[in-house]
């Protein structure tokens, strides 16, 4: 836990450092419960660990200390479903809170991308850094790529 004025205690000490590490550009995967993140992290990322927290309560918080990447259409991605799953309609409602609380952090819409579920685990394994959460939400994970801070903030 950190202990510090204005930091999410969620946001552990390991995971406070990559951020600050990541320059622009640099992507970071919340990862699901159900998501391969240590065989991902053989790749090369670091493997951060976050077990026991969701997704959305860490995306709020990162999302106070990390600018997301103006410079692109999507700064945002996620894992999209399975043909059988769409055909399903499988709903996705941790996709909703996800646009929810990007739109609010940087006060207007966000672009979300949806990735085909291969091609999403090799950006993946392209990524500055893996967060293994105990999210159990089914397609909850998402790729952030990270922008750049103006002088004004």
């Amino acid at each position: 836990m950190v202990v510090l004025k204005g930091i999410p205690r969620i946001l552990s000490p390991e995971l406070l450092l990559a951020l600050a590490q990541m320059g622009h550009g640099d992507e970071i995967v919340l990862a699901d419960a159900n998501f391969p993140s240590s065989g991902v992290c053989r790749a090369g990322p670091r493997e951060i660990r976050a077990d026991g927290h969701g997704i959305p309560e860490l995306l709020e918080a990162v999302l106070q200390l990390f600018p997301l990447d103006a410079f692109v259409p999507a700064p945002a991605m996620l894992m999209d479903l399975v043909p059988e799953h769409k055909k399903e309609k499988l709903p996705t409602p941790v996709w909703d809170k996800y646009q929810t609380l990007l739109d609010a952090a940087e006060g207007k819409h966000v672009n979300i991308e949806k990735i085909e579920r291969f091609a999403f685990y090799e950006r993946a394994k392209k990524a500055f850094a893996v967060v293994a959460t105990g999210e159990e939400a089914l397609y909850g994970n998402l790729i952030l790529k990270k922008g750049v801070i103006s002088s004004g903030q």
